[in-house]
């Protein structure tokens, strides 16, 4: 058996660590029957960085490069000692002290000349693994001679491309093999990653990823049985788990996949890395150095069945979008030619392409950094046309990257982009540029960098299912309505969380006093503290921090009566953020204001319900909105929609005052803070023109007819002057009430809608009529379609109270997280 185990920076970083990576060797060593061990080796963690840092700073003339030589010395000296008992340590200390010796001469050197090549960045950053390498083994071999050090550099021979030197792979191969053919039996090596040399004996090194894909190269030389990747991540996940929360290892996975998912951005494993072992069929494992109990990542042919459609999701950050356009293009071949040559000849990788069909443009993604290089060059290539304004000089948009799903079972399933594209759209995720390759195995999509999170974790919510959605909900108003919705949430969140997969997080909440917010979710059981605790209240602020929070399934949650909360909905709706408005001031504003955020709903995919603002919890506009979206048409309304009129006029017999009953309306919750508003008719009013609204009608207040009840004297002043008129009014409201008596009818503050009509006023109702049998705050709601036209479809019930009225909001806020 011959195995090949690797150990990234992290998994060597210090002694700790080591003493981990041996246990692990040790382990898998004693159970390969007698078989071969090469452990292949990073630079202790951050050590390559420090040496390249070092090596930059002496090219500058800055001296500080002695500090981090310094710095670089004292971690490798430290191991030494941590590891190696004191009787053993001399000669590896010396040898320590020796190579940091040559790079501080190698720096002095580049102090000197103030030049810092590729040739003496790959001399000095092959010193990392050089010398964990030799410690590691040293290590291994503490107690007894077990353990074999080879230097790569005299097995892998490459080209003379510094930093990204490319693999004589049948010279390479032709070593690996000399080299293992002349080893003891059960042996167990230890090779440093990364380093290689050309032909002359020069110090290459194989650029990002270099010591896995040193692994891979004695895996394939070898045809070795597997190969292990150790890290401090256990396998490949279906996300960036700091991106997503609900990210989670991938079991199994093909060797297409796992190079498309590296490719965009997962650094688990780097491409080349599986290039070596998918032409010899060699089984790649991901395992993790500090849980190594954990099954890990199985990279294989055929990544095994699940019952997810995408294997995983990934992104690239820093990415420049240039496109060349140009009504000259069209037609005319060699364009797209000339613009990778442009690109290839500046050595410019090109990541993503997209021309469009009609040969006007053609797109192209690249590396940020690349970006002022890129148009050097392209405008130079096309500076003809340009001059003839065929061609526009390129244009580049930065601050970009891309979000890609990945997948073999992707193939001949229709839908997947759909299902992406509506997804991100739904959270305002624009998209500005689409690729797709002809094996179906990625569909990538070009993004603002600040979406990034966002788009990984809506993408993960709509592709694995069995993640939870998460919701984030930013609430304006604490009163008695605000204060039971709270409670409400906080009672059902493990009913949501079990039953309908979905997490609600409050991460914004505000009164007219205080505001707080908290990304992990404001704590539902001591919200009035932690509310008490925050900032000043301020509402443009509180808006910045919804939309520039940026959280996908952002719901805005309006729980007041205040006109200056109504107004901030365009802001939020314009940013794909749902607004569920208790308030009604909005809804029924003057109707080219309703209209408008109606259609910034539509347009932007934000929802904007307010049921609550007709019927409490009663599903008066659901209903509504059923009708009219199946085809039918609505003629005629009747309706009782004030619970505080009709629990006054149920309680008001003339045996106590009139405006004793309104107080009790006022004290048990049943009335706007302003009673005047519901006994004035006003509220009624803004009741029916919704719903004549939703109905299609164009209806403004002024349009409908209020026949109040109310003498004027009780309109004027405070509320307090409000309760002292109707006192004073008292026979007026006795014989309302004794008129009705006498006619054998009771008193219903009824609003009526009838073919583009509508009033609202107090009538006699009969003992036969639907309206009849209204008791308490209950509400009513009749409906005269096409299809009930005789017998009109009734919703009826409590339509008023604190409790009721929240369970309404959070319907809402339910129906907003399904959309």
């Amino acid at each position: 058996m011959i195995q090949v185990l690797k150990f990234g920076g992290t998994s060597v970083a210090n002694a700790e660590n080591i003493n981990k990576v041996i246990s692990i060797v040790n382990n898998k060593h004693l159970s390969a029957n007698n078989g071969t061990t090469i452990v292949v080796v990073s630079a202790l963690g951050g050590i390559t960085d420090l040496l390249l840092t070092a090596a930059q700073l002496a090219s500058a003339g800055d001296e500080t490069y002695k500090e981090k030589l310094s710095l670089i010395e004292q971690r490798h000296m430290e191991a030494v000692k941590q590891l190696i008992p004191v009787v053993s340590q001399s000669s590896l200390l010396s040898l320590v002290k020796k190579a940091c010796n040559e790079i501080e001469d190698i720096c002095n050197g580049i102090f000197l000349l103030k030049e810092f090549t590729p040739r003496s960045r790959d001399r000095v950053a092959s010193y990392g693994e050089w010398l964990s390498s030799k410690i590691i083994v040293a290590a291994f071999n503490k107690e007894q001679e077990k353990a074999l050090w080879q230097d790569a550099k005299e097995l892998l021979v490459t080209n003379s491309n510094f930093t990204q030197a490319q693999l004589d792979v049948a010279v390479t191969h032709k070593n690996i093999s000399n080299f293992y053919k002349a080893l003891p039996v059960h042996s167990l090596v230890v090779v440093p990653g990364f380093i290689a040399a050309n032909a002359e004996g020069v110090t290459t090194t194989l650029g990002r990823g270099g010591s896995d894909y040193t692994a891979a190269v004695f895996a394939a030389a070898l045809q070795a049985d597997t190969l292990e990747i150790w890290t401090d991540v256990s396998g490949m996940m279906t996300a960036d788990p700091r991106l997503a929360t609900n990210a989670r290892i991938i079991p199994r996975i093909s060797y297409h996949e796992a190079m498309e998912l590296s490719h965009f951005g997962a650094k688990v494993i780097y491409p080349p890395t599986i290039q070596p072992v998918m032409a010899k069929g060699i089984p790649v494992w991901i395992k993790n150095t500090f849980a190594p109990e954990d099954e890990g990542t199985l990279i294989e042919v055929h990544g095994a069945k699940t019952g997810d459609i995408v294997r995983g999701i990934s992104s690239i950050n820093n990415i420049a979008l240039i496109s060349l356009e140009g009504s000259g293009m069209v037609g005319i071949p060699g364009f797209s030619k000339r613009l990778f040559e442009a690109l290839s000849n500046e050595q410019i990788n090109v990541i993503l392409i997209t021309q469009s069909s009609s040969e006007h443009s053609i797109s192209v993604a690249i590396d940020a950094s690349m970006a002022y290089k890129a148009k050097q060059a392209v405008d130079a290539a096309f500076a003809n046309e340009i001059a003839l304004q065929k061609v526009e000089p390129l244009f580049v948009e930065t601050e970009l990257s891309i979000a890609a799903l990945v997948g073999e079972n992707m193939k001949s399933h229709p839908g997947i982009s759909g299902r992406m594209f509506s997804a991100l759209g739904k959270n305002g995720v624009n998209i500005r540029a689409i690729a797709q390759g002809s094996s179906e195995k990625n569909i990538s999509t070009v993004i603002a960098t600040k979406d990034v999170k966002k788009a990984i974790n809506v993408l993960h919510e709509e592709f694995f299912g069995t993640s939870y959605k998460q919701v984030h909900l930013f609430i304006v108003g604490t009163g008695n309505v605000g204060a039971k919705l709270l409670g409400q949430l906080q009672q059902q969140a493990q009913y949501l969380k079990e039953r309908m997969h979905v997490v609600v997080k409050v991460i914004g909440l505000a009164n007219s006093r205080n505001m707080v917010f908290n990304e992990n979710g404001i704590d539902l059981q001591n919200w009035q503290q932690e509310l008490q605790n925050g900032e000043a209240s301020d509402l443009q602020h509180f808006v910045y921090q919804v939309i520039n929070r940026n959280l996908r399934n952002s719901i805005f949650v309006d729980v007041t009566a205040n006109d200056k909360v109504a107004g901030i909905y365009d802001q939020l709706l314009h940013k794909t953020i749902s607004v569920v408005a208790c308030n009604k001031i909005a809804a029924a504003s003057v109707y080219s204001n309703y209209k408008k955020l109606k259609q910034l709903s539509e347009e932007f995919h934000g929802q904007f319900l307010f049921e609550t603002n007709v019927g409490a919890a009663l599903p008066v506009i659901g209903t509504l909105n059923d009708l009219t979206r199946s085809g039918d048409a609505v003629h005629k309304m009747q309706a009782v929609l004030s619970g505080t009129l009709n629990f006054v006029f149920n309680n008001y017999d003339g045996s106590r005052p009139f405006a004793d009953v309104v107080k009790q309306a006022q004290d048990e919750g049943y009335t706007e803070p302003d009673p005047r508003l519901d006994l004035s008719g006003t509220d009624v009013m803004r009741k029916i023109m919704i719903l004549a609204r939703e109905a299609g009608d164009q209806m403004e207040m002024e349009d409908i007819t209020n026949n109040s009840f109310l003498p004027e004297s009780c309109m004027q002043g405070s509320v307090d002057d409000f309760y002292k008129a109707m006192a004073a009014e008292e026979a007026h409201f006795n014989k309302l009430y004794q008129q009705a008596k006498a006619a054998g009818c009771i008193l219903k503050f009824v609003a009526s809608y009838e073919n583009g009509k509508a009033s609202v006023g107090l009538q006699h109702i009969k003992p036969e009529h639907d309206l009849y049998h209204l008791y308490g705050k209950d509400n009513i709601v009749l409906f005269y379609t096409d299809r009930y036209k005789e017998q009109p479809l009734v919703v009826k019930g409590a339509g008023a109270g604190a409790e009721v009225t929240a369970s309404g909001v959070f319907a809402d806020i339910i129906r907003a997280t399904k959309a």
